[in-house]
């Protein structure tokens, strides 16, 4: 079990004390104190997460969705708690991709209990602001709430902004003279589609669950186990996440004009080339007809045994040509 715990610890008056040895005393030493407890989680089994989920009462719904993970962000509330999931988000400098974690809050009265899967969706950064920060610790566990979707958010931002990067380079590519005729272009777009698409799995489920703990949902009532003076921190938080939505939808919006644009590119450019072909065909047809006519061996055929047959003859040819190629140059098939 103390592999699993990545962090355990009772806050008094906005203060860390020592890390319990015993979590069935935690709760109680916390609760005794007018303070609360965190412990964070990674990745438990059912069995390591049992003697938690016995000792804060957690509703078994939340507790089974928190082991198999893979959920969308959500609020839900329960008697004895509130139950939040949220989706930080990675960008990978190096494959230049983005990969999602999960974070699942567990918020009562007296405790909070994180528990996390993927590696980028560390909560020690969090933690340690928190700690520096006693005015903030003393309002009670939904300011740890309130620290964690914060921070969730605001890397939204940074994700944003280096996916933005990434367009501007995949645009500059794909206009740029001949760029966008490379075969890997539309694999390169369609794969950055997909990273958008990752990334609005983890920010557009968020809006209804921020608007909630904000007050600007539909319900508008407030939330279990949430203060009312933390709805402002709430507010400021969704207001972030709206940005990221928007930047999102435009993310989407131009990538999608960028693989119209490349696929207009890509039918231009093949117009061209059958032009090319089909000017070069008709080119070769002329000298080909010709030949073929006097070709055919006949012993009655207009001038075939003039003397001045095969030079009039290739003369043609030669003129035809001409003239086609400057008719075709003209026009820009060649």
């Amino acid at each position: 079990m103390r592999t699993v715990i990545v962090d355990c610890a009772v806050y008094r008056d906005g203060h860390r004390n020592e890390r319990p040895m015993d979590l069935s005393d935690a709760l109680g030493e916390a609760r005794a104190a007018g303070g609360f407890v965190w412990i964070g989680l990674h990745r438990p089994t059912e069995e390591e997460f049992g003697l938690v989920t016995r000792e804060f009462g957690l509703h078994p719904l939340a507790v089974e969705d928190a082991l198999k993970a893979h959920q969308r962000p959500k609020l839900e509330v329960y008697d004895d708690s509130l139950f939040m999931v949220l989706k930080p988000v990675v960008y990978e400098l190096e494959s230049d991709a983005v990969s999602s974690g999960e974070v699942m809050v567990f918020l009562g009265d007296a405790f909070v209990v994180t528990v996390r899967h993927g590696e980028g969706s560390s909560l020690t950064g969090v933690r340690h602001r928190l700690e520096q920060e006693p005015e903030l610790l003393r309002k009670g566990p939904t300011v740890v709430l309130y620290a964690i979707a914060d921070a969730t958010v605001d890397h939204y931002l940074e994700v944003a902004a280096e996916l933005q990067t990434d367009l501007e380079e995949l645009e500059a590519e794909v206009f740029s003279p001949g760029g966008g005729g490379s075969r890997h272009t539309a694999s390169r777009i369609y794969t950055f589609k997909r990273q958008i698409l990752e990334f609005r799995r983890a920010t557009g489920p968020l809006a209804p669950p921020l608007g909630r703990l904000s007050g600007t949902g539909q319900s508008g009532s407030s939330v279990p186990f949430v203060h009312e003076e933390s709805r402002p921190f709430f507010r400021d938080v969704n207001d972030h996440l709206t940005r990221v939505n928007e930047s999102v939808e435009g993310l989407d919006r131009l990538v999608s004009d960028v693989l119209s644009a490349h696929l207009a590119q890509t039918g231009v450019r093949q117009n061209d080339d059958m032009r090319k072909i089909s000017a070069w065909a008709a080119m070769a047809a002329v000298p080909t007809m010709l030949a073929g006519i006097y070709g055919m061996n006949f012993d009655h055929m207009p001038e075939l045994h003039w003397l001045w047959s095969y030079p009039v003859v290739i003369g043609a040819m030669a003129v035809l040509e001409v003239l086609l190629y400057r008719t075709f140059k003209r026009r820009g098939w060649l």
